[in-house]
């Protein structure tokens, strides 16, 4: 089971569609896939859950925001695969051809927002007190709850992070063996990839020394979103942002994913991503080939 939180400072840059959509691929290649989305505007939840929907079956008691919720109140942590569920329709495509994998999902909600707050408190504060006795408990919430056997059937977790480094986004990196970071190719996309890194150390650093244990999450590398193209090529002043990123020596996944916003609408109206999604219009074909060539190029880096 490879565990990857997916991650950048910088909102609207294609995260969490990225998410859903390698999710999706994988699932579709016989996979059996698990997405975490610990984004409080739940954008990857919307993705396989129309908003009634998610209403009505799963804001009450079927959330991260409950399982969480719980451990605040009275420091138990309750058995998380119980808040899992399956999509019907990005399953039902997955299966139409006699496929053998699922991707399921644990939801996320609005008001996970506050918990980083009550987390925090639990630890001495915002500063998260690295001397509290609690330090290491809150911290591996959730890489705990992972190692329940309900979660070995899984080929790959995904986890949706909010853009912060906040308390959940830690506990999610701390529970990953890599981290994802989809950028778009501009100045204030890729200003925060670098301090993003030495937040990873930092937290990597301390963690390992309280608990005497050692992890060790790394950048399996950046890749580019909603790249705008002239010809076959980025535009010049996306390159140029490429060429900047490049020298501060992080890995950058070779592949990128073009800009396309009506695929991306559609999907959200279906609840299927893009890369799953009926369609031969020339822009639809040329971005599924694009996240599928990515998704190949990521399980390789994972895997290896």
């Amino acid at each position: 089971m490879a565990v990857v939180s997916v991650i950048n400072y910088k909102g609207g840059v294609g995260k969490t569609t990225l998410t859903a959509n390698v999710g999706a691929e994988l699932a579709n290649r016989g996979r059996t896939v698990l997405l975490i989305d610990l984004d409080p505007q739940s954008s990857l939840t919307f993705s396989f859950s129309r908003i009634d929907q998610w209403e009505r079956e799963l804001e009450a008691d079927r959330t991260i925001l409950t399982w969480l919720s719980a451990f605040i109140r009275g420091r138990t942590i309750e058995p998380l695969y119980k808040y899992v569920v399956t999509p019907r329709a990005v399953n039902q495509v997955v299966q139409r051809n006699g496929g053998k994998g699922r991707l399921d999902l644990i939801a996320s909600h609005l008001g996970l927002i506050d918990v980083d707050l009550d987390l925090a408190a639990t630890i001495g504060g915002a500063r998260f007190q690295a001397g509290h006795p609690e330090f290491i408990t809150v911290h591996r919430l959730l890489a705990e709850a992972l190692t329940d056997p309900a979660f070995s059937q899984y080929d790959v977790i995904l986890i949706d992070c909010a853009p912060n480094f906040n308390m959940v986004t830690r506990a999610a990196i701390v529970a990953s063996e890599h981290v994802l970071v989809p950028a778009r190719p501009d100045y204030l996309s890729t200003l925060g990839i670098d301090y993003l890194r030495g937040r990873l150390s930092g937290l990597i650093t301390a963690y390992n020394e309280i608990a005497g244990v050692d992890i060790n999450p790394e950048i399996a590398g950046v890749v580019y979103t909603m790249v705008q193209l002239a010809g076959r090529a980025p535009i010049t002043a996306q390159r140029v942002s490429m060429d900047r990123l490049a020298q501060i020596e992080i890995p950058i996944f070779r592949q990128y994913i073009r800009d396309n916003k009506t695929a991306i609408t559609d999907a959200g109206d279906t609840s299927i991503p893009a890369v799953l999604a009926d369609g031969r219009t020339a822009a639809l074909m040329s971005l599924q080939h694009e996240l599928q060539v990515f998704t190949s190029e990521f399980t390789a880096k994972i895997r290896s």
